[in-house]
C-alpha cells in the first residue's frame, strides 16, 4: 500500500521534459499573430494591397480557429489529447509552408493564397493551447497541476514578448520568410510530445455524444455563473491588454518615430511583467482556490486603476508604469482563471470547457484592436476609461459570481471516484473451527473467495474444508 502510494506521489509529480513540450505549444500559438504585426506594413506594399485587407491575415486566422476550438475540444475528450494536438501542429505547420511556397511562386499575387495558408493554420490552431491546458489538467491535480498552468500562461506570455522582436528580426532576410519559420519550430514542439507526453489511462468508455451534449449541459447549469464569469473576465483581460498594445504601437511610431525591432522592443515591456508575474502566481497558487478567487479580483482591479489614471498624465515614463501594472494585473488573472477552470469539471468535460474558454480568449484578441481604434476615433480619453470600466465590471462580476465552493465539490468528487482498494480478510486459527466455518457462510461474494455450500455430512468432511480454507489464506493452495 505504501508502494502503491509512493507511485501515486511520483506521477502527480510534474515532468519537466513533459511540462516543456506542452509549454511550447501556446508558445506556437501566440507567435501565428504577433510575429506578423511588426511586417505587415512591408507586407502590404509587397503584395499591393490595403492596410484593411492586409489586417484580413490576422482575422482569417483567428476566426476560424475561435471556431473551432470547441470541436477540437470535444474530439480530444473521445480520442485523447495527443490525437488532436499533434495534427493540429502539423495543419498549423502546413498552412505556414502554403503561404510562403505562395509568396515565393506568385510573388505580389499572393494575397489570396497567403489568406487560404492563414485559414488553414488557424484551424490547426484551434487543436493546441486549449487542448493543452486540458492536458495539464489531466496529468496533474492540485498545486501540481496550479504550476503546470503556470508554466503554459507564462509561455503564452512570453511568446507575446518575444513575438514582435522575433517577426522583426526574421523579416530581415524576407518578410515571406516568418511563414517558413512556423513549421521549423512546430517541427520541434511535434517531436516533444510525441515522445514526452503520455496521457494517462482512462477506465471510461468515451461518451456518446447525446451524453456528452447531456454532461455538458448539467455542468452550466449548476456552475454557469462561475464558468461564464470566468470566460468574461479572460476574454476581457486580452481583449484590454491587446487593445492597448495596439494603441500603443501606433503612439510609439507616430509620436517618437520608433518602428521595426526598436519598437518591438518597447511593446514587450508590459508583456514581460505579464508573464513574470504568469510565472510566480502558478507556482504560490497550488490549491489556494479563495487566493484565486481574490487574485482575479485584484488584477482586474490593477487593470481598472491603472488605466483610469492613464488619461491625468502627460508622461511618458507614468504611461509605461500605468501599462506595466495593468500587465501585473493581466498576470494575476490569466494563471487563476486557467486552475479554477480546469479544476471544477471533470476529465471527460475538461476538453471542451477548456476549449470554450479558449474560443473566448481568441475572440478576445481579435476583438482588442479593431474595438480599440474605434474608441480612439472618439477620444484617448475615452478609451483608457472605458476600458477600466470594462475591468472594473469584471472584477466584481468575478467576486460576486466564482464561488470557491463550487470547485471544491469537484474536487472532492474526483477524490471519491477513485477506484477503492479491495479489502481483504485475515482467518486465524481458533480452537473452535467449526465456529469458523459458521462465520464465514454469511460473508457477501465480494469480500471474500466464493465456495460452494457445504454438505451436511460428517463432521470430518467439515474440518477438511475448513483447513482447505485455512491453507488458502496461507497460501498453500494448490491451485
Amino acid at each position: 500500500m505504501s508502494q502503491a502510494a509512493s507511485n501515486g506521489q511520483q506521477e502527480n509529480k510534474v515532468n519537466k521534459f513533459t511540462l516543456a513540450a506542452l509549454a511550447g505549444i501556446p508558445l506556437i500559438m501566440v507567435l501565428g499573430n504577433s510575429m506578423l504585426i511588426p511586417v505587415m506594413p512591408q507586407m502590404a506594399k509587397s503584395l499591393n494591397v490595403s492596410q484593411m485587407q492586409i489586417s484580413l491575415l490576422i482575422t482569417l486566422f483567428s476566426v476560424p480557429a475561435g471556431i473551432v476550438i470547441p470541436f477540437a475540444g470535444f474530439l480530444s475528450d473521445r480520442f485523447g489529447r495527443k490525437k488532436i494536438i499533434i495534427p493540429g501542429l502539423f495543419l498549423y505547420g502546413l498552412g505556414g509552408l502554403l503561404a510562403g511556397a505562395a509568396a515565393l511562386i506568385f510573388k505580389e499575387n499572393a494575397f489570396h493564397w497567403i489568406l487560404g495558408g492563414r485559414i488553414i493554420q488557424g484551424i490547426g490552431a484551434a487543436g493546441t493551447a486549449p487542448i493543452a491546458m486540458a492536458f495539464c489538467g489531466d496529468l496533474w491535480k492540485g498545486k501540481e497541476r496550479a504550476k503546470s498552468l503556470g508554466v503554459i500562461e507564462a509561455s503564452n506570455g512570453l511568446g507575446k514578448v518575444a513575438s514582435p522582436i522575433l517577426g522583426s528580426l526574421v523579416a530581415l532576410i524576407a518578410w515571406w520568410a516568418i511563414f517558413f519559420f512556423f513549421p521549423i519550430v512546430i517541427a520541434i514542439v511535434i517531436l516533444g510530445v510525441w515522445f514526452f507526453c503520455k496521457e494517462p489511462e482512462s477506465k471510461k468508455e468515451p461518451k456518446k455524444v447525446n451524453e456528452y451534449v447531456s454532461s455538458i449541459k448539467k455542468i452550466f447549469k449548476k456552475k454557469s455563473p462561475l464558468l461564464l464569469t470566468s470566460f468574461f473576465a479572460g476574454s476581457t483581460a486580452l481583449l484590454i491588454l491587446f487593445g492597448v498594445l495596439f494603441y500603443l504601437s501606433d503612439y510609439l511610431e507616430k509620436k517618437y518615430g520608433l518602428e521595426g525591432v526598436r519598437k518591438g522592443a518597447v511593446l514587450a515591456i508590459p508583456l514581460l511583467f505579464m508573464s513574470t508575474t504568469s510565472y510566480i502566481t502558478g507556482a504560490l497558487i497550488k490549491k489556494k482556490f479563495k487566493l484565486m478567487k481574490w487574485l482575479v479580483v485584484i488584477g482586474h482591479s490593477l487593470i481598472a486603476a491603472s488605466l483610469v489614471t492613464l488619461p491625468l498624465f502627460n508622461n511618458v515614463y507614468i504611461f509605461f508604469v500605468g501599462i506595466s501594472v495593468a500587465g501585473i494585473g493581466t498576470g494575476f488573472v490569466l494563471p487563476c482563471l486557467n486552475t479554477l477552470i480546469t479544476s471544477s469539471t471533470e476529465k471527460d468535460e475538461r476538453g471542451l470547457v477548456t476549449s470554450l474558454y479558449g474560443s473566448v480568449r481568441f475572440l478576445g484578441v481579435a476583438a482588442g484592436p479593431p474595438l480599440f481604434g474605434w474608441l480612439v476615433s472618439k477620444g484617448p480619453d475615452i478609451m483608457f476609461w472605458a476600458s477600466a470600466g470594462l475591468a472594473a465590471v469584471s472584477a466584481i462580476l468575478s467576486f460576486i459570481f466564482i464561488k470557491v465552493k463550487a470547485i471544491q465539490s469537484s474536487q472532492e468528487k474526483d477524490r471519491t471516484a477513485k477506484p477503492k482498494q479491495p479489502k481483504q480478510i485475515i482467518v486465524k486459527q481458533v480452537k473452535h473451527s467449526f465456529l469458523i466455518y459458521n462465520s464465514l457462510t454469511w460473508r457477501s461474494k465480494s469480500s471474500f473467495v466464493t465456495r460452494k455450500p457445504m454438505p451436511e455430512k460428517s463432521m470430518d468432511r467439515i474440518m477438511d474444508r475448513i483447513n482447505e480454507v485455512v491453507q488458502v489464506n496461507n497460501g498453500e493452495s494448490k491451485n
